[in-house]
C-alpha cells in the first residue's frame, strides 16, 4: 500500500507544566524499551467527510490539552547510571503526522490486512537516534481515498503499560468530544519506591526466576540464529463455544480442590496456544520452554495502587515446562502451570521484585532494547519460548473522538517471535481474537494445530 506524509508537527501541552526529572520505577525498566503501536479505523459520518482539516485540528487541540494532566508523555527518556532510565519532563512535545493513502477502509479495516498496518503508525527510529531524542508518543492521522480515516498511536512501553496507555487514549478522546477528564492520572511513581535505594541487601531478597535468561533450543549456546529468522503477524479466531469446550477440557483433566474456581478463559486458551506452539516448532520432548504471562498488580497490592496510577504495573511471571509434557499431558496440566504463575503475583512478590531489581548493579540486562549493539545479549522470548498478553479486559473498543466509534481496533506490529495477544472480538459475541507473532516457518503449522486440537 502507498502512504504519503503530508505534514508533521510537534504538539506541546497547551499550558505550562511541571518541569524536572522523574525516576522510573523498577517495573518500568524491565521488558521492552520500545513503543507499543495500535490503530483505530473510522468511517466518518456524511457531514464530516469534507471536514478533514477540522478533524486534524480537533485532534491536535485536544492532544495539547490532555498533555497537561499527562505531562510526562510530553517529555523524553534519559539514561542514568547503572543502566537506569528517568523521564525529563520538559514539555518537548509529541509528534503528530498527517498522511494520505490510496487504499480504502474496505481493504484495510480487516484483520486479514494486518501485514500492512505498520504503514499506518509512525515509525520510531531506534537505530540512529539516541533515546533522549525520541518522542514518548507519536500519532499518525491517515486519510483514505474513500473518506475514512485511521489514527495510529504508539506510546513508549518504558513509561506506560496497557492500562495506562488506554487511560491516556480514553481521556484524549473525551476531551476531543468536548467532555471533561474522567480520571486524573496518578503520576507519583514513588508509591513503587521509584528512585529510592534498596531496603534489604540482595542476599536477603527472594529468588525471582522471571529474571533468569529464558532457555535456548537444545544443542544451542545462544539464540542468535533464532533472532535472525523472519517473523510475521496473523490472527486466528476462537468462538465462545470453542472457548467453553477448552475450559471444560482443562477443568475435567486437572484435579482441584472442590472449592477451587475453574480455569479461566485466559488460562485455558493460553494453555492451548502454548501446546500448539510447541507442536508447530517441533520441539523435542526434553526441550525446556518458558511461557511469560503478564499480570496487572494494581489490585493485588496491599493497599491497591491508587485509581489512575500511570506507569507500568503489569508484571511478568513465568510458567516453565518441558515440551513433551505440554504435548502429552492433558490441557489441565498446562492450565495449572499458568495458574501457578498468575497466583504468584502477590503484594509480597511485587515488593520483593522491586528489592531484587534495586540491588542490581546494572539493570540494563533486563531490558529488551532495540537501540544498540547489545541486542544479542538481552533476553529473547522467541523460540522455544513465548508470551501471551491479555487485552480481554482493557477498554480498547468504543473510542469516540467526536465522529463515532471505530469500525476496527488492531495492534499494529506485534510480530516478535512468540509474541501473542488476546483481544475480545469486536462483535462482542464472546469470541476471542488471537494475534500471533511467530516465525514464518511455523505459522501455518501453528494454525493447523490450533484448529485441529479444538475438535
Amino acid at each position: 500500500m502507498s502512504v504519503t506524509v503530508k505534514a508533521c508537527c510537534t504538539v506541546r501541552p497547551i499550558e505550562a507544566t511541571w518541569c524536572g526529572r522523574v525516576a522510573l520505577s523498577e517495573w518500568d525498566q524491565t521488558g521492552k524499551v520500545t513503543h507499543v503501536p495500535f490503530i483505530y479505523f473510522y468511517r466518518l459520518p456524511q457531514n464530516c467527510l469534507s471536514q478533514y482539516n477540522t478533524i486534524a485540528s480537533t485532534l491536535k487541540d485536544s492532544l495539547s490539552r490532555v498533555l497537561v494532566p499527562f505531562y510526562p508523555l510530553a517529555g523524553r527518556l534519559h539514561w542514568t547510571n547503572n543502566g537506569r532510565l528517568e523521564i525529563d519532563c520538559n514539555a518537548t512535545g509529541v509528534r503528530f503526522i498527517e498522511a494520505e493513502s490510496s487504499s480504502t477502509l474496505q481493504h484495510l479495516a480487516d484483520f486479514s490486512s494486518c501485514s500492512e498496518h505498520h504503514y499506518l503508525v509512525p515509525a520510531v527510529d531506534y537505530y540512529s537516534l539516541p533515546i533522549h531524542e525520541l518522542p514518548l508518543v507519536l500519532v499518525q492521522l491517515t486519510k483514505f481515498k474513500c473518506g475514512g480515516i485511521c489514527i495510529g498511536v504508539t506510546l513508549s512501553h518504558a513509561v506506560v503499560d496497557g492500562p495506562s496507555a488506554l487511560h491516556f487514549v480514553c481521556e484524549w478522546a473525551r476531551l476531543s468530544r468536548g467532555e471533561p477528564l474522567r480520571t486524573v492520572p496518578f503520576l507519583d511513581r514513588k508509591i513503587l519506591r521509584a528512585g529510592e535505594p534498596p531496603l534489604v541487601p540482595l542476599t536477603k531478597c527472594h529468588v525471582h526466576t522471571e529474571f533468569n535468561d529464558p532457555p535456548f533450543l537444545l544443542g544451542r549456546t545462544d539464540n542468535r540464529e533464532e533472532r535472525e529468522k523472519e517473523t510475521t503477524m496473523d490472527f486466528v479466531k476462537i468462538s465462545k463455544t470453542q472457548i467453553e469446550r477448552l475450559q471444560k477440557r482443562a477443568n475435567e483433566s486437572s484435579p482441584r480442590p472442590r472449592n477451587d474456581r475453574g480455569y479461566s478463559r485466559y488460562e485455558s486458551v493460553t494453555g492451548h496456544i502454548w501446546r500448539c506452539a510447541s507442536k508447530a516448532r517441533e520441539h523435542k520432548e526434553n526441550q525446556p520452554t518458558v511461557l511469560t504471562v503478564i499480570v496487572d498488580s494494581r489490585g493485588r497490592m496491599k493497599p491497591p495502587l491508587p485509581e489512575g496510577y500511570f506507569g507500568n504495573a503489569n508484571l511478568d511471571s513465568v510458567a516453565c515446562s518441558l515440551a513433551g509434557d505440554l504435548v502429552s499431558e492433558p490441557l489441565g496440566y498446562t492450565a495449572s502451570r499458568i495458574r501457578e504463575a498468575i497466583e504468584r503475583v502477590s503484594d509480597e512478590y511485587v515488593r520483593s521484585g522491586i528489592e531484587f531489581l534495586k540491588n542490581q548493579e546494572n539493570i540494563r540486562r533486563f531490558h529488551q532494547d532495540l537501540h544498540e549493539e547489545r541486542r544479542e545479549k538481552e533476553p529473547f522470548f522467541g523460540n522455544p519460548n513465548l508470551s501471551v498478553v491479555s487485552w480481554l479486559r482493557l477498554p480498547f473498543y468504543g473510542i469516540d473522538f467526536g465522529w463515532g466509534k471505530e469500525v476496527l481496533m488492531s495492534p499494529a506490529t506485534h510480530d516478535f517471535d512468540g509474541d501473542f495477544v488476546l483481544l475480545p472480538d469486536p462483535d462482542e459475541d464472546g469470541s476471542i481474537l488471537v494475534c500471533i507473532g511467530l516465525q514464518v516457518l511455523h505459522l501455518d503449522a501453528f494454525k493447523k494445530h490450533f484448529y485441529e486440537d479444538l475438535a
